[in-house]
């Protein structure tokens, strides 16, 4: 993995070189930014420069790189058995070698799950993770040079886990190297926060993602900036807008269906839709909610007839045009502050029959509001 293959972020880049150059890395360093930046893509170029590009890392097989990353314990599992990194790393190199860096954690929840049951968990980063990683961390280098802790989502640490990790922070072994990749980096505890060092990813810019449609996807120009500008700085949108069988539509057509049915107060196929949604898997249920709060601030921006405020798709638009009239200044944060909140009951368990239920009865009212 070498810094070419990450797109754009040149200034993290230099800011990584210019810590080698005067032999001050520090002991961890935090990636933190929005979803599609290339936080873990910057992450693996690090770890590969600083590992001496070997040819073990051509399959992500280096003795000296280890991974972290949430897991989920699927059906196939004993039932005293607790899942760790270790038990997918087959399936975690062949994503990095096929797919590439720019990880969707909906992705690499299709290449652990066994049976549609293990998709409806949530995958967390457990405290026997942590303590595995302790073992590891503790042998010498085989190399001779570092020996780094990649751990991708550390926000989906277990409470024991994120102990036992900043224990690992307090107190690293010698010649280690942590390298965190967060999306949600408030969730973190402050101490572990407070004992990594910062660098924060800005969206790709625009040009740099155009240039990469055009250079790895052999793009046209046009159509290269049209769906760059809609990805706004990030890569994996850009490439759902290449997937004609994206999720991305299926989101679209549950919140066209979700916002028709409650217009018409149609109370008897809002039930029906709430019971659709909930057999998702909760990872989606929050992905499409996080849609939904796109959908709405995409449409609330449509009414300032201001094309260059608006980042939707031809068929995202279509919808907005009529639809955009009904969100306004008196609804759109009540609308927003449910999307969320239904977003936090569902990361908590709770039954989805019974919050996406409740979410659409509350749409009728809030949708009347001027």
């Amino acid at each position: 993995m070498l810094k070419k293959d990450v797109i754009g972020q040149q200034e993290v880049w230099n800011r990584l070189m210019e810590m080698v150059q005067e032999n001050r890395i520090p002991h961890a360093l935090m990636f933190c930014g929005p979803e599609g930046c290339g936080k873990l893509a910057m992450a693996l170029a690090f770890a590969s420069y600083l590992l001496g590009d070997s040819p073990m890392l051509n399959k992500w097989e280096h003795p000296d790189l280890h991974f972290t990353y949430p897991t989920i314990k699927t059906s196939d599992m004993g039932s005293d058995h607790t899942p760790v990194s270790d038990d997918f790393i087959k399936e975690w190199r062949e994503m990095l070698l096929k797919d590439g860096p720019y990880v969707l954690i909906g992705e690499w929840m299709q290449k652990m799950g066994k049976s549609d049951a293990d998709l409806n968990k949530q995958a967390i980063i457990t405290a026997e993770e942590s303590d595995a990683l302790a073992k590891k961390l503790i042998m010498m280098s085989s190399q001779g040079g570092y020996k780094i802790s990649l751990i991708w989502l550390p926000e989906r640490m277990n409470q024991q886990s994120a102990n036992k990790i900043l224990k690992l922070l307090e107190e690293p072994p010698r010649q280690t190297l942590f390298l965190l990749v967060s999306e949600q980096p408030e969730l973190l505890l402050e101490t572990i926060r407070s004992r990594t060092q910062r660098i924060d990813f800005k969206k790709i810019a625009t040009e740099d993602i155009e240039q990469a449609l055009i250079e790895r996807r052999a793009l046209e120009p046009d159509m290269a900036h049209r769906i760059a500008r809609i990805a706004n700085g990030n890569w994996n949108a850009a490439l759902e807008e290449l997937n004609a069988g994206n999720e991305k539509r299926q989101h679209l057509d549950m919140f066209i269906m979700l916002m028709r049915l409650a217009y018409m107060r149609n109370i008897h196929d809002l039930k029906k839709w709430s019971e659709v949604v909930s057999t998702f898997g909760r990872e989606k249920q929050k992905r499409m909610l996080d849609y939904f709060m796109h959908m709405l601030r995409e449409s609330f921006m449509y009414n300032f007839r201001q094309p260059e405020l608006n980042y939707m798709t031809q068929e995202e638009e279509n919808f907005a045009r009529n639809f955009a009239r009904f969100i306004n200044e008196a609804n759109i944060i009540d609308i927003s502050n449910l999307f969320e909140e239904s977003k936090r009951f569902i990361g908590q368990n709770a039954n989805p029959k019974i919050v996406f239920f409740d979410l659409a009865l509350k749409i009728i009212v809030l949708l009347i509001r001027k």
